[in-house]
């Protein structure tokens, strides 16, 4: 999308496709890029190794001003309501996917919601959104940060819309994270603007 757009764009991951718009490695592992503008994270860094070592790789590949577009989940804000508002919109049993999986393993275990989701997440080894926003705020000056919808994509008859509203009515949490930041070269915190805070429900 973003070469049909006119830009010069590279693709960076291990399962990437082939082409050489692509490069098939972790990006810690990818030769240095010079020159670039921009980098998109998408529902990335939460999955990476360590986070820092990733996150400073970005810095250091960017322009000097160059800016960084990160899409990302904050899992620890997926409570028991809010699994139970996805769970009862997804499709047959037959199409299954993480949610699926996500269900069906914390119906197994007998445990509450929050222990299996957070036994998960240490198994998978999640980063939580407050950790990366720690580490992007050292090296970026941040110039966005919003939360908002994340499970629509994987339900039946569900807008970004609709999962919008049950947001905003307080019926589930935000999960979803959209940052953007220009590489700082003075380092400290932010320069303003909101935090993540996931422990109080949005609408209430």
């Amino acid at each position: 999308m973003l070469r049909s757009s006119g830009y010069e764009a590279v693709g960076v991951d291990p399962e990437a496709p082939d082409g050489e718009d692509y490069r098939r490695v972790a990006f810690e592992q990818l030769e240095p890029l010079q020159g670039i503008d921009a980098v998109v994270a998408s529902t990335s860094l939460h999955h990476v190794v360590d986070p820092e070592e990733v996150i400073d790789r970005v810095a250091s590949t960017l322009t000097r001003r160059g800016t960084l577009v990160v899409v990302e989940w904050a899992w620890e804000a997926f409570d028991e309501p809010t699994a139970q508002w996805c769970f009862e919109r997804l499709g047959p049993d037959e199409e299954t996917g993480w949610l699926h999986r996500r269900r069906d393993e914390w119906m197994a275990s007998g445990q509450p919601w929050s222990v299996s989701l957070r036994d998960w997440a240490q198994k998978e080894q999640l980063h939580p959104a407050e950790t990366l926003l720690r580490l992007l705020d050292r090296r970026f000056d941040r110039e966005h940060l919003t939360q908002g919808p994340y499970f629509f994509p994987d339900l039946v008859q569900t807008s970004e819309e609709d999962e919008r509203a049950a947001i905003e009515s307080g019926q589930v949490r935000a999960t979803r994270v959209d940052y953007v930041g220009k590489v700082s070269h003075q380092g400290g915190p932010p320069r303003g603007g909101p935090t993540i805070a996931p422990q109080p429900r949005l609408g209430q």
